[in-house]
């Protein structure tokens, strides 16, 4: 989890949750959340910001002052914090398990980051000394969010390739180009679009994505990390597919964790699931 005084989840309740990111409390949705009830409904109203969806996008509500940007750390890494259209910041803590554990294990490899967002993934890995870093998401804007937030974690020299494409699109052409990776990272979201229209859903396209992405990695240090915040979808689920997605040729173990936000008096939020593939050749393999 993040430092408490960087990042805080204060209440949840009634499909939202309140959190503080450095000094400014958002009101957010929190599908997790509908069949709970806030435990400090006296906190809500000192929200600086309240965010309420109106179909695919949404408004912010401004209570109190709040900048148009700002910045949180998480660990040696730093992020640059605004309001977008979709209730987002720029920043999920929930993963910070899972950037500590890149950051661990990404010494001296390739890895390839799809639906790289703002870059914590990429971030983590730059930061554990990857050899090299491919950081790939659909929104141009979003690409030149996530190289602010290298710039501010002291990472704007590190080896990371920064691309705006569609992820689907881009995988097919790395296999045809040849080129292979020690690991693979991706966050696919329920509905997207890429660049050129493309449209994305997590049903339909996700098996074909982690198939090519199976074939992509070859290392014996491989691993792929697959994380998803749709709140339909288990960890049992999505350890499932990327059994059946994997070369038959696979060795290795597939672990599964629950993303989650805990309140300082003990209440955890689910904030989506997690599921990794090692490749571990001195062990059994399990897949």
């Amino acid at each position: 989890m993040p430092s408490p005084d960087q990042y805080e989840l204060l209440d949840f309740g009634d499909g939202r949750k309140l959190e503080r990111f450095g000094r400014y409390v958002l009101d957010r949705e929190s599908p997790a959340a509908v069949d709970v009830r806030p435990r400090h409904p006296r906190r809500w109203p000192d929200a600086h910001a309240r965010y309420e969806r109106h179909g695919e996008k949404g408004r912010w509500r401004v209570a109190a002052e709040l900048p148009d940007s700002w910045q949180m750390a998480q660990g040696p890494l730093r992020f640059e914090l605004k309001r977008t259209d979709f209730g987002h910041v720029g920043l999920f803590a929930e993963q910070a398990e899972n950037w500590k554990w890149l950051t661990d294990r990404s010494a001296g490899l390739k890895l390839l980051n799809l639906f790289a967002y703002t870059g914590g993934s990429t971030l983590a890995a730059a930061a554990g000394g990857a050899a090299e870093v491919v950081h790939v998401d659909a929104a141009r804007n979003v690409v030149g969010w996530a190289r602010r937030n290298a710039e501010l974690s002291g990472l704007a020299d590190a080896p990371v390739r920064w691309i705006s494409e569609d992820a689907r699109k881009f995988v097919e052409r790395e296999l045809r180009r040849g080129n292979r990776y020690d690991a693979v990272v991706l966050d696919p979201p329920s509905f997207g679009h890429g660049p050129k229209g493309e449209v994305w859903t997590l049903q339909r396209d996700l098996p074909g994505l982690l198939r090519d992405c199976g074939q992509l990695v070859t290392s014996p240090r491989g691993f792929i990390l697959l994380t998803c915040h749709t709140t339909a979808v288990t960890a049992a689920e999505l350890a499932d597919l990327l059994r059946e997605t994997l070369p038959a040729t696979a060795t290795g173990r597939i672990a599964t964790s629950a993303m989650a936000l805990t309140t300082a008096d003990g209440r955890r939020l689910e904030s989506g699931v997690a599921v990794r593939w090692t490749v571990e050749p001195s062990v059994a393999a399990d897949v």
